[in-house]
């Protein structure tokens, strides 16, 4: 759909007319983010010295901030509003569905190609028009370049988010296709929706969205033209004053000049991948590789933490039962809690490799009084109930650290599978980079993989030494010292041989 955009500089009269106060600053930039750079867009900038500890620098009324609840008050006065959440059903009982539908809603009321009112205008149909025409994210990259993020944590979540996004729209389409003002969303002759407008209010969302104190996700106009920096370089703080209004403060201790940039932290825990996915840049002040490197710490530490993908092999003959019976992401996190290498990780997925039904693992269809057929999951005869009860067995079995081992060897196994792709598809990149006409998106995934490869490099080292010390734990020798026979009673690897090959992928 066609959405007008204004410049971001010229929102002040909408702010004034909403009641928004700005207290010494103002919002400046251009409603487009470039190509070729990575413009910030627009921001909000000092119009005076400020010093003063936690000085109210805006404030947003309450019934401006866009969150669930308030979607659903603007939807008591809005029938077409109204009818599109009642459609969808749970899906607008949450945060992300209710804003998703509220902001396509005020794209639609602004379409000039639709010949009919949409929608009952409210503060925030004029407001999206400060929204810029393109925001960067890498759901918007078209298949040669999202070939730049093979071997990046990056490129799963983005093939699992496109996918996602998909079938919200079939599901959305589906849902309201018999509204009879829909027309002119679905009508192949007069309808103007396209999926590239639902991945448009999604990008909206995901890179304006706030946690808010005591409202929880929501989006702040004016406030979110705040643009990220991390650390001390943070100016100032959101929060919701004791009115309930959103109110942007200057953080303690902290002296801004007139003209200088008046800055939010989007959030210091984030890993390079989320910033990327979410916000479509990296902080210009990453390091990069140099000649002279020794230590990948550094880098490493700057990729924060990975998500990667698994799934329980083929040949595993509980695979669909794990699958129907546990509820878990198919992946796991790795993470450097404290700064120092010290590689964390959590995924309760994983423990779905490390057992199987020699181990004690059994599964039981069960029929039901009213005919349904119901899956009981039992460990070492004792029900369980969901993954981590699963966990919770494994950690107190006598054989816990034969499940650790499997569990560290199985983190290794995939680590070092990313890092082949990610070194395997380092040419591509590197030659798209070296070009004359090299894009900010190239420069992007460039950065992306220059921190986590390092990232990859120093998890691995970790959970070797882990595995080394592992193998020296008197449980798993008393194991080794088993007999086939012995071993086929108890829980175990499947045979030596297994053993031989995480012993051997050291």
């Amino acid at each position: 759909m066609h959405r007008e955009s204004l410049a971001a500089h010229s929102s002040l009269p909408w702010a004034k007319l909403n009641n928004i106060e700005l207290n010494g600053v103002k919002i400046s930039g251009s409603p487009e983010t470039l190509e070729i750079s990575n413009s910030k867009g627009s921001g909000v900038f000092a119009m005076q010295n400020l010093s003063v500890d936690s000085a109210v620098l805006m404030t947003v009324p309450k019934e401006l901030v866009l969150s669930h609840d308030n979607v659903w008050i603007y939807a008591k006065s809005d029938r077409h509003l109204r009818e599109v959440l009642e459609a969808v059903g749970d899906y607008a009982r949450t945060a992300r569905g209710a804003i998703l539908i509220f902001l396509l809603m005020q794209m639609t009321s602004n379409c000039s190609d639709i010949p009919i009112k949409v929608g009952t205008s409210n503060p925030w149909t004029e407001y999206i028009k400060f929204m810029p025409a393109k925001i960067p994210l890498p759901t918007f990259w078209n298949e040669a370049e999202r070939k730049l993020l093979e071997g990046t944590s990056l490129k799963a979540a983005l093939e699992a988010k496109l996918g996602s996004l998909d079938r919200e729209f079939f599901d959305l389409r589906e849902a309201t296709r018999s509204i009879e003002w829909c027309m002119y969303w679905w009508d192949p002759d007069v309808g103007r929706l396209s999926f590239e407008d639902w991945k448009m209010v999604d990008a909206i969302y995901r890179s304006r969205a706030l946690d808010l104190p005591g409202t929880g996700h929501a989006m702040v106009p004016c406030i979110d033209m705040a643009n990220h920096a991390s650390g001390d370089e943070t100016v100032a703080l959101y929060d919701t004053d004791s009115n309930g209004n959103a109110i942007l403060v200057l953080r303690d201790g902290k002296n801004v000049m007139s003209g200088e940039e008046i800055t939010i932290t989007y959030g210091d825990e984030k890993g390079a991948c989320e910033m990327v996915f979410s916000y479509g840049f990296l902080e210009s002040d990453l390091p990069l590789p140099t000649d002279e490197e020794t230590d990948l710490l550094p880098r490493a530490l700057m990729a924060r933490e990975m998500f990667l993908d698994i799934d329980i092999p083929d040949d595993d003959p509980l695979k669909l039962a794990k699958k129907s019976a546990f509820d878990a992401p198919p992946g796991f996190r790795l993470y450097d809690r404290d700064h120092d290498g010290s590689i964390e990780w959590e995924g309760l997925f994983v423990w779905l490799l490390c057992v199987n039904e020699e181990d004690g693992l059994e599964f039981h269809v069960l029929q039901c009084a009213d005919g349904e057929k119901e899956l009981k999951v039992s460990w070492q005869g004792q029900e369980i109930q969901g993954i981590q009860s699963l966990k919770q067995c494994l950690e107190k079995d006598p054989l816990q650290d034969v499940f650790r081992l499997r569990a560290v060897t199985t983190l290794l196994e995939r680590i070092a599978s990313q890092l082949g792709r990610l070194i395997s598809n380092g040419d591509f990149v590197n030659h798209a980079i070296s070009q004359v006409s090299a894009t900010y998106k190239a420069w992007l995934a460039y950065r992306l993989a220059m921190l986590e490869e390092p990232f990859l490099l120093v998890a691995h080292q970790f959970f070797l030494k882990q595995q080394e010390e592992l193998l020296t734990s008197t449980t798993i020798q008393a194991y080794l010292s088993q007999s086939p026979v012995e071993r086929s009673c108890s829980p175990a690897f499947e045979d030596s041989e297994d053993f031989e090959e995480a012993d051997n992928f050291a």
